[in-house]
């Protein structure tokens, strides 16, 4: 049986400017371990909402070693995950898909 960790990580993650050290960041969320002040961009969890900000320890919980979480950025504090969703919407916006941010991401990865 393959080995699946917590989360899955966006071939071109956002990060928040102050986030320090980040493929020890990564390795942690991949594997469960704790980190104080890491935020999350994801993907929701609903089908009426498309992305949502959560702290790391919410990605420690059982249902997501089997059911890993999407993640689009990875921010130091709730205000610069704020920030990377908002860069992700302006984005998204001057490539004509106001709105749709999961059509824009999806997008953008097929392109690279």
């Amino acid at each position: 049986m393959k080995k699946r960790g917590f989360c899955e990580f966006y071939k071109d993650l956002y990060w928040g400017a102050s986030v320090n050290n980040k493929a020890l960041v990564k390795w942690k969320l991949k594997h469960g371990a704790g980190q104080l002040s890491i935020f999350c961009v994801t993907r929701a969890l609903n089908a009426n909402d498309q992305l949502d900000i959560v702290h790391c320890a919410f990605l420690k919980q059982a249902y997501f070693k089997a059911h890993p979480s999407f993640i689009y950025g990875i921010a130091s504090s709730h205000e610069e995950a704020v920030d990377l969703v908002l860069r992700i919407s302006q984005e998204a916006s001057m490539a004509g898909l106001d709105g749709r941010l999961l059509d824009y991401l999806e997008s953008k990865e097929k392109t690279n």
